[in-house]
């Protein structure tokens, strides 16, 4: 072993196969497939991935006379006709005929999830169960409808949809013969003829057959004045009537939990799933995206995100909406109606929600804390978007260069960048700049104001997010830990940068040989060596 490699000390006995051994600490990939242009390290790779565009299959099976790409593919499908299954489990004892399989299978017993979704932290089994996954944060919708366009995540919520054009009904009932378009739906009829009512009414005892039909009884109708089934009333339904939606006051509180509500529907609403709001539980999965809701209506309204259907249209602008909530909100631009007043100092609002967000200027209030940090905020919406720096999150992405971001104004911001608009001039070097906040920035540049100043010693900054990350060197805090390995950061930079080890990304391309890094300070190295 003549030739030693200087990263893992592996030897080999030719100089060419210590070169193609290197390319697997560099990444490199020198050979590229003419037809798209994917990178390989070795000529004999890429040899065999060109098959995939030629269609060559020079391995042939002698039973089937199936062809194959490679003597490998040959040999494992060989073993369907023999029966063999050389890889068992050695906790269980089953038998697999590909090694591959027979690791995917063990992690049944280990509970290990080696593939991890790098914006939610999710972790998968398989490889392909995460690249499905993905789709949820990117939005792509490869399988595509041929009749009418709509797109799907999964090809099998395509074949479920095509059923609805070609009207095929494969799931048909054994007792009476009718057909059904998803097995699920088959399993809730057959309980017509066993009598099985598996969901039952915990007031009444009442069974159902679907949970579906449950929710419907336990929010049945108030009518009257008659007595409110829950114990958690006891005025009748005539006595809690209140004129309370232009005030923003809230006078029902949720005993369990103190959530206020000016509607005595809502609060009903909210006690009736009561056990899902404050255990977490989300019985109803959307079958495109797979996100789980409390309420089979908060379900039936997120449907509509993926149809893009918007049949609510305004009669003044021709604007359409998914929701005649939206609808009413929106036809107060025309009509300029602000019926929500603050009883503070009297100024109006279109919604009640903003209504709510303005009074906690005058009481102070910040109802919402981060866990991690416990900085506190106005509204929930808020602390959803701050909770996205310690989790890394980015669910908002460029459709340009995949980048991603925490918030849909930064997304926006950002946009200009690849269109090269720049709203905000500096008046005294008329540089542009994307958002006015960039601008403020830019403009201590000339003034040499420092208005962030350390406590500590005193040393100043242009910008508050500076000296944060300046207080650190002085506190020790690494508030940004990897979900990976636990290692913690002082800054959110240094945390994404790091990410990059478990995932393998390698944003930074050499412009002269293409090959690739994991930093910008790397890539400027390497530059170096085509000087």
């Amino acid at each position: 072993m003549a030739w030693k490699c200087g990263d893992c000390g592996k030897g080999f006995d030719f100089p060419s196969q210590l070169e193609t051994h290197r390319r697997s600490h560099t990444g490199e990939k020198p050979f590229t497939c003419s037809w798209c242009g994917k990178g390989f390290a070795t000529s004999s790779q890429l040899l065999k991935h060109q098959r995939i565009h030629t269609g060559e299959r020079p391995f042939t099976c002698s039973v089937c006379g199936k062809g194959f790409n490679q003597s490998s593919n040959l040999a494992i499908h060989q073993r369907i006709h023999t029966e063999e299954r050389p890889f068992t489990c050695s906790v269980c004892g089953k038998g697999f005929n590909q090694s591959s399989k027979l690791a995917l299978h063990q992690r049944i017993h280990t509970g290990e999830k080696p593939f991890t979704c790098s914006q939610c932290g999710k972790g998968f089994t398989h490889s392909a169960n995460l690249l499905k996954h993905q789709r949820v944060h990117t939005g792509e919708r490869p399988f595509t409808c041929s009749q009418c366009g709509k797109g799907f995540t999964h090809s099998s919520h395509l074949r479920k949809h095509q059923r609805i054009h070609t009207g095929e009904r494969p799931f048909t009932c054994s007792v009476c013969g009718k057909g059904f378009k998803q097995s699920s739906t088959l399993i809730h009829h057959e309980r017509v003829h066993t009598g099985e009512r598996p969901f039952t009414c915990s007031q009444c005892g009442k069974g159902f057959i679907t949970s579906s039909r449950l929710l419907r009884h336990e929010m049945a109708d108030i009518e009257g004045d008659k007595v409110i089934r829950y114990d958690r009333f006891t005025e009748s339904s005539s006595q809690l009537k209140y004129q309370c939606g232009h005030t923003g006051e809230r006078p029902l509180t949720c005993s369990e939990c103190g959530k206020e509500s000016a509607q005595l529907s809502n609060l009903l609403m909210h006690q009736c799933y009561q056990e899902r709001v404050h255990t977490g539980e989300r019985p109803f999965r959307c079958s495109d995206c797979g996100k789980g809701f409390a309420h089979l209506s908060s379900l039936c309204a997120h449907k509509v995100t993926h149809t893009q259907e918007r049949p609510f249209k305004c009669s003044d602008c021709g604007s359409r909406f998914k929701s005649s909530g939206e609808l009413v909100s929106h036809q107060r631009i025309h009509t300029e109606e602000r019926p929500f007043s603050c009883s503070h100092c009297s100024k109006r609002f279109k919604m009640s929600s903003k209504l709510r967000i303005h009074q906690g200027i005058h009481t102070g209030e910040r109802p919402f804390t981060c866990s991690v940090c416990e900085k506190e905020f106005t509204h929930l919406s808020s602390l959803r978007a701050h909770k996205r720096v310690h989790t890394g999150e980015r669910p908002f992405t460029c459709s340009q260069c995949g980048k991603g971001f925490t918030r849909s104004s930064h997304l926006q911001s950002h946009h200009r960048v690849h269109t090269g608009e720049r709203l905000f001039m500096c008046s005294q070097c008329g540089k542009g700049f994307c958002d006015s906040s960039s601008l403020q920035t830019h403009q201590r540049v000339h003034t040499g104001e420092r208005p962030f100043t350390c406590s500590q010693c005193g040393k100043g900054f242009t910008q508050s997010s500076s000296l944060l990350s300046h207080q650190r060197v002085h506190t020790g805090e690494r508030p940004f830990t990897c979900s990976q390995c636990e290692k913690r950061f002082t800054r959110l930079s240094s945390l994404r940068i790091h990410q990059r080890v478990h995932t393998g990304e390698r944003p930074f391309t050499c412009s002269q040989c293409e090959k690739r890094f994991t930093r910008s300070s790397h890539l400027l190295r390497h530059q170096r060596v085509h000087e």
